[in-house]
């Protein structure tokens, strides 16, 4: 259910009534917020209906014009500017509306649709693969993926967070070969040699190993690919007793322990792992059943889907040796999501490299599930990067690890304030990891991202400890305090409370883009709009003291609800 009809919406229904009565037309009505001295609402449907009503836009606006202050109590004035546009400025009685609404709340439900109420969504993101080191672009998707989950539950969805990973595949075989080395051959008991705290770099190192020697070591290449086929028929066999077995199922877990302790660590809570064994051999039935009815095609021993004639490439599904690929994998893993949770939008987030061949693999379930497909959206991110980093590689081992981006800022923040502070450091990592629009490259900036005096995740928590700390001082009015109309807003309060207003319409284009960008920008924004009000005018002491506390307040809520959209913690002291 929505909670209440926000400023914006009653308005878009006001003009659509109007332009109904006025000229009997049926057309989309959207407002955009200008500049606050061209009004708080405005509209170019004049320009929009001028060749259709057969007049030029201003006679149009000039038509419009009475009818709109007529019909909504919500409107103090409408303008026309320029050839027909019109600006419309609210009463402050509907701002004043809206601050209640906003108190009432306290900030948790304040913004919050039914955009997705009664809707399933499954966000996948992360997606680290076992016996590989987590990388800082595991870190972006997963602050990104619980954003945009948030949102999707602000917005009534039940969201189900999962995670795919491949625990089999060549990149298994080359790590496992390599483990092996290490341990002296099939020797599962001196995998106990290997220091906790050290388990997860270690296989990480055995995969750069594995990866080296595979295109230097003709030898060990073949090897490489025998393990590989042994670790399917590990799970084939459901073996748990055979020394690769236990090696393999050992370090599994060792792989999983560890992203559990580093999503833990930054606030992400996954509510299942689809290892890509657990859907390899639904995703290869599914692609043989279609092979028979003409989606896929045999070619010298593979199964493929012809992309070309999609205007795509042409990808293997089934290898030549019979094994599924990563493509195979993914179609079983979106057949599996669908049994799992009959989902009615499904949300994939990877890195751009990933584009083309989702794209692929998408266009081929189409050919037979076309329904999962429409409710599917694949949302892709670029690299990130330290300030003048180089590009990442797992297969060289020179990346960029999610803990060194967190090392990173906990070091600058440590330099900045000389002690440390979890919550500053995600905090700085995420905003400044959100603040971005998603798709491009992010460069991290470990210094800027702790400033407390630019545009940062720990500057906006501050705004919200100082918001609090006003509150706590409220002390009773200096002298004697007049009547007051609690209905007039002083310039000053209006621009606050009009910038307060807005924060429904930039929850809900951020849940319908998926974007939180949106939300970190507006609330950057708002800070420093309630900076300047703060500093000239008064709050604790001033006559108006009571009545400006509920707009600091509404502003405390409407930071703290932002804040953790964002999943960002809000501290009350810092």
């Amino acid at each position: 259910m929505v909670y209440y009809q926000p400023v914006k919406q009653a308005l878009e229904q006001a003009v659509d009534a109007v332009v109904k009565d006025v000229f009997n037309i049926d057309i989309a009505i959207e407002l955009t917020r200008p500049d606050e001295q061209f009004g708080d609402f405005a509209t170019n449907i004049a320009l929009q209906l001028a060749k259709q009503v057969g007049q030029n836009p201003r006679q149009v606006a000039e038509a419009l014009q009475p009818k709109l202050l007529e019909s909504s109590p919500l409107l103090a004035k409408v303008d026309i500017a320029g050839p027909g546009f019109l600006n419309l400025f609210v009463t402050d009685d509907a701002l004043q509306t809206e601050r209640v609404k906003m108190v009432e709340h306290q900030g948790q439900q304040y913004g919050k649709s039914d955009l997705y109420d009664g809707k399933t969504v499954v966000a996948e993101y992360s997606d680290p693969n076992p016996f590989k080191v987590l990388h800082a672009g595991h870190l972006y998707t997963s602050v990104v993926g619980d954003a945009i989950a948030n949102l999707l539950e602000y917005a009534g969805a039940t969201v189900h967070r999962v995670n795919f990973g491949g625990d089999v595949g060549l990149h298994v075989g080359k790590t496992i070969w390599a483990i092996i080395q290490k341990l002296g051959g099939e020797l599962p008991e001196r995998l106990s040699e290997v220091p906790e705290t050290e388990r997860s770099q270690w296989m990480a190192d055995a995969y750069v190993e594995g990866n080296n020697r595979y295109d230097e070591d003709v030898v060990a290449k073949a090897e490489m690919i025998e393990l590989n086929k042994r670790v399917y028929q590990i799970h084939a066999a459901d073996d748990r007793t055979s020394p690769l077995a236990q090696i393999y199922w050992t370090c599994r877990d060792w792989s999983y322990d560890y992203f559990n302790a580093f999503y833990d660590s930054i606030g992400t809570k996954f509510e299942k792992y689809y290892p890509e064994s657990s859907v390899a051999e639904l995703g290869l039935q599914t692609v043989k059943a279609e092979l028979a009815r003409g989606v896929f095609k045999e070619s010298d021993g593979a199964v493929v889907f012809d992309g070309e004639v999609h205007g795509l490439h042409t990808r293997v599904f089934i290898n030549n040796q019979g094994i599924p690929t990563y493509e195979a994998k993914d179609v079983g893993l979106i057949m599996q999501k669908w049994a799992d949770y009959h989902f009615d939008r499904s949300i994939i987030i990877t890195g751009n490299e990933q584009e083309q061949y989702m794209a692929v693999v998408l266009k081929a379930v189409e050919q037979f599930r076309p329904e999962l497909v429409a409710a599917t959206s694949h949302l892709t991110h670029g690299l990130v990067k330290l300030a003048g980093g180089v590009k990442m590689s797992s297969r060289k081992g020179n990346i960029l690890r999610a803990v060194d981006v967190i090392e990173a800022a906990n070091e600058a923040n440590k330099q900045l304030v000389g002690q440390e502070n979890r919550d500053t450091v995600l905090a700085a990592v995420k905003y400044a990891f959100l603040k971005n629009r998603t798709g491009g490259d992010i460069i991290y900036d470990p210094a800027e991202s702790v400033s407390l005096q630019g545009n940062s995740g720990p500057y906006l928590q501050y705004a919200y400890v100082r918001a609090l700390s006003i509150i706590r001082k409220k002390a009773a009015p200096a002298g004697e305090a007049p009547e007051m109309d609690a209905w007039q807003l002083q310039p000053a309060e209006r621009s606050l409370v009009r910038k307060m207003s807005e924060y429904p319409e930039v929850v809900e284009r951020a849940t319908k883009e998926l974007m939180p960008h949106h939300i970190a920008t507006y609330l950057y924004e708002l800070a420093q709009k309630f900076n300047q009000f703060y500093e000239h005018n008064q709050v604790i002491g001033n006559e108006r003291q009571d009545y400006r506390l509920l707009i600091v307040s509404a502003y405390a809520g409407i930071l703290q609800n932002g804040l953790r959209l964002l999943g960002i913690p809000t501290p009350e002291k810092m």
